[in-house]
């Protein structure tokens, strides 16, 4: 049987970006009780493959990723910190075989009609979808399901709680990604039981979204 999709283990990734990578493994524990175990971990930070490998290491349940990947270099570096799926904002031919050949799930990002209909050329259908609000919102979304019912997103960038269920409606869109179950405050503070307390509402959008991710 095949793994399932990326796209279908949770209603929202959580977005991460971690300065200090002793708050890694508390913080995927509260994100995988809260019912978010999809964990991109953006690499913005210098702490960011040392959170990426503690994660793989010591949260079993979590199926951690590194977002924000822009080389090649930075696939082989993530893979091998224990990454289980790549996220980039956007792609290149040599970035998307990087990807390809690294043997984990990847999202390109896309933000065009052309971007979607190249990575349908090349055998893609599942991208990111950034960023979301800026290039079209679910409008957007929407009138590429029609012609291009193939493709599967991930949109992220200016989602939170009061537009992340329609977005979940859509027919192209299997999750969406977020930050607004991280508030700074609650990671600065160490307030593990607000995050997965926020992280639980965000799970059960997926409800309020009229049933599962497509």
């Amino acid at each position: 049987m095949a793994p399932p999709s990326l796209l279908d283990l949770a209603p929202v990734v959580p977005v991460v970006v971690i300065e200090d990578a002793c708050d890694a493994v508390p913080l995927a524990r509260a994100l995988v009780a809260g019912g978010l175990p999809a964990i991109e971990v953006t690499l913005r930070t210098p702490a960011a493959l040392d959170a990426i490998r503690a994660i793989a290491g010591e949260v079993p349940e979590a199926v951690v990723g590194a977002g924000t990947v822009l080389t090649p270099e930075q696939v082989t570096e993530s893979v091998a910190a224990g990454a289980r799926f790549l996220v980039s904002p956007g792609w290149t031919d040599v970035l998307l075989e990087a990807m390809r050949a690294s043997g984990v799930p990847f999202l390109p990002g896309v933000s065009t009609t052309s971007e979607v209909v190249a990575l349908l050329e090349r055998g893609v259908r599942e991208m990111k979808f950034f960023p979301a609000q800026a290039a079209g919102g679910t409008a957007y979304l929407r009138s590429l399901a029609g012609p291009l019912p193939q493709a599967r997103f991930c949109p992220t960038g200016g989602i939170g709680p009061a537009n992340a269920a329609e977005y979940l409606s859509l027919p192209n869109v299997g999750c969406v990604g977020g930050t607004w179950m991280l508030p700074d405050d609650a990671i600065a503070g160490r307030d593990w039981d607000r995050i997965e307390a926020l992280a639980r509402a965000a799970a059960d959008l997926r409800v309020s979204a009229g049933g599962t991710c497509r």
